[in-house]
């Protein structure tokens, strides 16, 4: 399958428009970047380097704050991102055990990504619901966070969860 086309010209546009709006201002790259995220689905090098020519931000720099935080992406996710999370919690409430199911279902391991660009899975660190643990989150940019919690693998919820998507 062929790599997911990420920079278009619809994007850049709204690109542009958020550069413009932050090119002069003093801590405008956190909010470039938070907003590159969301159109692109991540922060691919040739918008880094978009990016760093108009806010005169070295690369080094840029790409030093992508991979500091978790919410930034260098690659594309997937349209549903699948959070297991594997915090204290969850982790002795079998969250392993989901993660082992995901993979079965789906054909792919934490931190990789379908080769549709569907699915996205991710094992977590704590998401603060550990009353709810095991907690799984199906996260889609467009409609937001779906969060399941008190899972078992024993009664196939995974697969009935991935099936929604």
């Amino acid at each position: 399958m062929a790599k997911k086309e990420v920079v278009t010209p619809e994007r850049m546009k709204k690109l542009d428009a958020c550069l413009a709006a932050n090119k002069n201002r003093q801590g405008g790259l956190m909010p470039v970047l938070n907003e590159s995220q969301k159109i692109f689905g991540c922060i691919p090098v040739e918008v880094q380097k978009i990016i760093s020519k108009e806010l005169n931000i070295p690369m080094a720099e840029i790409y030093g704050v992508i991979t500091f935080y978790h919410q930034f992406s260098i690659e594309p996710k997937g349209d549903y991102i699948i959070s297991v999370c594997m915090g204290t919690a969850c982790y002795v409430k079998d969250a392993q055990k989901l993660v082992d199911e995901v993979t079965a279902e789906i054909g792919i391991g934490p931190s990789e990504t379908t080769p549709d660009y569907k699915f996205t899975l991710m094992a977590t660190r704590c998401v603060g619901a550990c009353g709810l643990a095991p907690v799984v989150i199906v996260n889609n940019r467009e409609k937001g966070d779906d969060v399941y919690g008190r899972l078992t693998v024993k009664g196939g919820e995974m697969k009935d969860i991935i099936s929604k998507y």
